[in-house]
């Protein structure tokens, strides 16, 4: 099979296409032929050594992707052979992941996709919708299981809206009946989280958003789905309710960030950090299963006319793929790895 490695971290340049005997999968596993695979900021974060040790010889990178279920271990039903799945965090703790004709996962980790969705949505779910869902399922008055009516009466915040968590966080939210208000930097952002279906779009570069925002809820948001903690705290405060919770997955921008302890602290203010890789299995199983009926709504759709443009690349071009994202390209970057 064809495989894009890595033995050293550093810059995209270190990704290499090689030839490698197909994995076989062990008790528990299932073996996917790679359609589409997905790549998110971990990835490169992880291929350049950036608070991921490297702890195999040799990485295959992206924790997502989606393609068809071609063999099983032992323990696993062989009905799943033929099956269309999508995967999430194949490569955590793992050293091979998505960038492969064949991978190999633990058989939780394949999860059926739907006949009428595509492999491009397969591979652009995993880290941001499970990320997305995290987000909107820790506040200490919010429900911890998202389906429709859950978040009814609830404003969400999506801060960075045109972005891919922040797309999954608007189109999650709405599914799960909130009223979504989506943060962007530009009239071209504002129209994808529009597209995603954020209710209100407001402009954070422009005017006085906090003002903005308390005008579309007057009692303040619910829940904030932040991307960029230090630049954005000040505002988060400013319209976030009492009892309220600010869900933080990163730090765009790399800004310290200066918290407010006396107005934090009357606010009775929630403030969750999470990554996946330690939120626990029982918080990412509930995340997978209520993803799925998601997909299965048809709640989740990508490309442009659904707020998420696909940036392509062949498997080849994996070194650009890396290099697109890291260079913060808008939209889901997707390796096409089957021909």
């Amino acid at each position: 099979m064809k495989a894009i490695v890595y033995r050293d971290t550093g810059t995209p340049d270190v990704l290499r296409l090689v030839d490698r005997d197909r994995p076989e999968p062990g008790p528990g596993e299932v073996r996917v032929r790679i359609a589409v695979s997905g790549v998110n900021p971990t990835d490169w974060q992880a291929r350049s050594g950036l608070g991921h040790p490297k702890r195999f010889a040799e990485v295959t990178p992206h924790l997502d992707g989606a393609g068809t279920v071609d063999a099983v271990g032992e323990g696993v039903d062989r009905g799943r052979v033929g099956q269309r799945v999508w995967l999430f965090m194949a490569a955590a703790g793992r050293p091979t992941g998505t960038a492969a004709e064949f991978t190999v996962v633990p058989a939780e980790q394949a999860v059926p996709l739907p006949d009428g969705a595509g492999f491009d949505l397969g591979a652009a779910l995993g880290v941001p919708a499970l990320t997305a869902h995290r987000a909107l399922t820790v506040a200490e008055d919010g429900p911890d299981r998202l389906r429709p009516g859950a978040l009814e009466g609830k404003v969400v915040l999506a801060a960075g809206g045109a972005g891919a968590v922040g797309h999954a966080v608007i189109q999650l939210a709405r599914w799960a009946g909130a009223t979504v208000v989506g943060t962007v930097s530009s009239p071209a952002k504002a129209r994808l989280a529009t597209a995603a279906g954020a209710h209100h779009v407001v402009d954070y570069r422009r005017g006085d958003p906090a003002a903005e925002i308390r005008r579309i809820a007057p009692q303040g948001v619910d829940v904030v789905a932040e991307v960029a903690l230090g630049a954005n705290l000040a505002l988060d405060l400013a319209v976030l309710r009492t009892r309220g919770t600010i869900s933080t997955y990163a730090n765009d921008g790399g800004r310290p960030v200066e918290l407010d302890v006396p107005r934090t602290m009357v606010l009775n203010a929630r403030l969750q950090f999470l990554v996946l890789y330690t939120a626990g299995p029982r918080a990412r199983a509930a995340a997978v299963e209520d993803v799925a009926a998601a997909v299965r709504d048809g709640a989740l759709p990508v490309g442009e006319e659904h707020g998420l443009p696909l940036v392509r690349f062949p498997l080849d071009r994996t070194a650009d793929a890396h290099r697109a994202v890291e260079g913060r390209a808008v939209g889901k970057v997707l390796v096409d790895v089957a021909p």
